[in-house]
């Protein structure tokens, strides 16, 4: 469900010596870039980037970064890292810039699988030389770490669901609600960071019967801050992960005026994955649609390139 898929009868050879031409004219030809960088699926963008390094004897991560510049720049950058190097350098530069982004901690975490997390934590130490987790750990704090380091552990349980312990946990969530100590604040994201989805989505619903009220609503009542946002995300992308970019990158769009690292990272991450889905959740919440609200914030190139990772329906244009 992604809107950039491979590239039929795909020739690295030929794109790396257009974007060399592109790169290495009097001026960047940016449309040039565009036009191959976000039409090509990541393991293409990699073949074209050996290819152009055998051509040129050149870094074209190097050349993008030289010549580009802005957000633009962090589009066209961005497309060149495998999803997993792209991950860790999302989370290294949230945890080691002038500040924490800790929005920035939360999507990446508690939407990745198992596997994801795994590939994350390696490419973070290959690239960084230095450990995911206790990065985490030395740059948070309280609760919100503790749920962070469970979440980097990447030990959900996968695929199993045993419906005579949904009401146990949905009790135990309950009472971590009513009760906000330390140890169910524990048991809370114990269970949100442990679980197998199947469960989950038992535990939620019988959480609902057991109380009267919407699991993220009782969340959004008892606790607050980072910690709160964090289990809020790890409940909506358990339920639909789609619906729970869609809402990122309208908050993004619209309540921060224009929040370009998120919506970067948010169409890069997902092009290949569920950014049909994303697109289609938007559309459905907010009337508008993805394409449109993108176009009216963004502009030049920049703009460009983000729709052209975004695709859109004809309607959109």
């Amino acid at each position: 469900q992604g809107t950039i898929l491979p590239t039929p009868n795909f020739n690295p050879i030929m794109d790396a010596q257009l974007l060399g031409g592109a790169l290495h004219g009097i001026s960047c030809e940016k449309d040039v870039l565009i036009d191959i960088l976000t039409q090509r699926c990541n393991s293409q963008r990699l073949m074209i980037a050996e290819a152009y390094r055998d051509m040129y004897s050149r870094d074209l991560i190097t050349d993008l970064k030289e010549n580009l510049s802005h957000h633009f720049k962090e589009v066209m950058v961005g497309l060149m890292y495998p999803p997993a190097s792209y991950d860790a350098h999302e989370l290294w530069h949230a945890l080691k810039g002038v500040d924490i982004e800790e929005k920035c901690l939360i999507d990446i975490l508690a939407s990745r699988s198992n596997m994801e997390i795994f590939q994350m934590k390696e490419a973070y130490l290959m690239q960084y030389n230095t450990d995911l987790q206790q990065d985490i750990d030395s740059e948070t704090s309280g609760h919100f770490r503790d749920t962070l380091m469970n979440l980097a552990q990447g030990t959900r349980m996968e695929g199993y669901a045993d419906p005579s312990t949904a009401a146990q946990d949905a009790m135990i969530l309950w009472e971590a609600c009513q009760r906000k100590t330390g140890e169910h604040k524990n048991m809370l994201q114990m269970i949100l960071c442990n679980r197998s989805h199947q469960q989950l989505w038992m535990v939620f619903q019988e959480f609902q019967n057991i109380s009267g009220q919407d699991i993220v609503d009782a969340i959004n009542e008892c606790y607050d801050g980072y910690f709160q946002e964090l289990l809020v995300a790890i409940v909506l992308c358990i339920r639909d992960k789609p619906s729970y970019f869609a809402y990122r990158l309208y908050n993004a769009i619209h309540d921060f005026g224009f929040h370009n690292k998120t919506v970067i990272r948010i169409l890069i991450a997902r092009s290949e994955i569920d950014l049909m889905n994303i697109r289609q959740r938007y559309k459905e919440r907010y009337g508008k649609s993805l394409f449109h609200d993108i176009k009216h914030f963004a502009s030049g190139h920049y703009e460009s390139a983000l729709l052209a990772i975004c695709a859109g329906d004809t309607e959109d244009y």
